[in-house]
């Protein structure tokens, strides 16, 4: 059992969890109610999970206007860690709980539970490690503050060392196990990356990561952005996840350090539903300018032997290091989607023995016979429309909320008359 007990010193409880998009909301807690949190939980409206990025709210079939937006109960769910850079303040990770003290069905959370319950049952435990882009900007130009690309580069480490290292060792030492960070591949673009654990925990550490991230750089002068291409002729953002699967305290994606069977079937389970479960990788028009070929993004279903060109990459090595590099996701994405879908697929290619396309050994961008992932938000839309499959892997309710997420983003750039449309246009016609 849990101990919620708060750390000595402690005045301000952060009680939060992760909403449609991942994004990490809740309430700060004078230390004095911590208890009564503890027995009784904290209310919000449920629209906290069905709204948008923006914080805009629609009717949808189970929170809207008719039923009044009614409240569910957040009650702590992890240990609370002592925020290194707020004295007094701790950190605790929530769970949601309806009113009538059930799981409440629009919780992105419970998506991703399922298929680790699921896996469970199979005698399987799922491992995942995660690895985050993003940039660090000026709060006020929203621009980088360096220049030049300085991928790995130790001199650019340093320079940023004032803003990243405290990301990374606060991060750390607030319970976010961050195993390295470098420089990206564009001026003010990071990547970090989190040591594996449990699916679910992981999902979990990304949310609490991005938020804390975020708050880091501003008290340090930098604007955090996960966004997925904030300049199209940049690198964009990904998120990157490293699959792989044990059972009695053995990787089963491991043969002597090569790939298994289980291992390929994860892949060809993987290839059946990556286009169709492109949106819960991608979620706005943003994250498909980012799937462009030639630029470390994956444009099809293509899988190979340490390839950085395929959409899913095998690392081989010692039994424990032996996993699944999935690369399209992008940055902004919701971990618990993602997880959860890449999961489902990956178990039904376990279950039903579905062997993989052939290898790709060269340029993945060039295979000409590869299934591609979507390059829009339509069509993924179409596809997330058309997969029965993604809809009983997230739920009728959840379901249809993130599509009809998706769906008002797409509506929103069609309403739009952009001002390179203006310059380019308005004087010459």
């Amino acid at each position: 059992m849990t101990d919620f007990t708060l750390p000595e010193g402690t005045h301000t409880v952060v009680l939060g969890l992760g909403d449609l998009n991942g994004i990490m909301r809740g309430k700060r807690i004078p230390a004095s109610h911590w208890e009564n949190i503890c027995k009784s939980g904290n209310a919000y409206s449920i629209a906290l999970f069905a709204i948008d990025m923006t914080c805009d709210v629609w009717d949808t079939p189970y929170v809207n206007f008719d039923n009044g937006y009614p409240d569910f109960h957040m009650f702590p769910d992890s240990k609370p860690v002592a925020l290194p850079w707020e004295p007094g303040v701790a950190m605790v990770f929530g769970r949601a709980e309806g009113m009538d003290h059930k799981p409440v069905p629009i919780d992105p959370r419970l998506v991703l539970q399922r298929q680790v319950e699921r896996a469970n049952a199979m005698g399987l435990d799922i491992q995942v490690g995660t690895e985050l882009e993003f940039y660090l900007l000026d709060p006020e130009t929203k621009k980088p503050k360096d220049a030049g690309i300085g991928v790995y580069g130790l001199d650019r480490a340093a320079e940023l060392e004032h803003v990243l290292g405290p990301i990374r060792q606060q991060i750390n030492e607030a319970g976010i196990p961050v195993e390295q960070s470098n420089p990206e591949y564009a001026a003010g673009q990071v990547e970090v990356n989190v040591r594996y654990a449990d699916a679910l925990l992981s999902a979990d550490r990304v949310v609490m990561f991005r938020s804390l991230a975020k708050q880091l750089a501003h008290a340090h002068g930098y604007l955090a952005t996960f966004m997925a291409k904030p300049f199209f002729e940049e690198s964009g953002n990904g998120f990157h996840t490293h699959y792989s699967i044990w059972k009695d305290g053995k990787n089963q994606f491991s043969d002597n350090g090569k790939l298994s069977e289980m291992g390929r079937h994860f892949i060809g389970g993987l290839q059946k539903r990556m286009a169709e479960a492109a949106i819960c990788g991608s979620a706005t028009e943003n994250g498909y300018r980012r799937r462009q070929p030639y630029t470390f993004c994956p444009i099809n279903t293509t899988w190979g032997l340490d390839n950085r060109t395929v959409g899913l990459r095998v690392i081989e090595g010692s039994d424990s290091a032996t996993r699944v590099e999935k690369r399209d996701a992008g940055a902004d994405c919701n971990p618990y989607f993602l997880l959860a879908t890449d999961i489902a697929a990956g178990l039904d290619g376990i279950e039903q023995g579905i062997e993989p396309s052939a290898m790709t050994t060269g340029n993945g961008y060039e295979a000409e016979d590869a299934e591609p992932i979507p390059n829009n938000l339509r069509d993924a839309i179409a596809l997330a429309r058309g997969s029965t499959w993604l809809k009983d892997v997230m739920g009728d309710d959840m379901y249809e909320i993130t599509v009809q997420q998706s769906e008002r983003e797409l509506e929103f750039f069609a309403a739009q008359v952009t001002d390179v449309e203006v310059a380019r246009y308005l004087g010459n016609f």
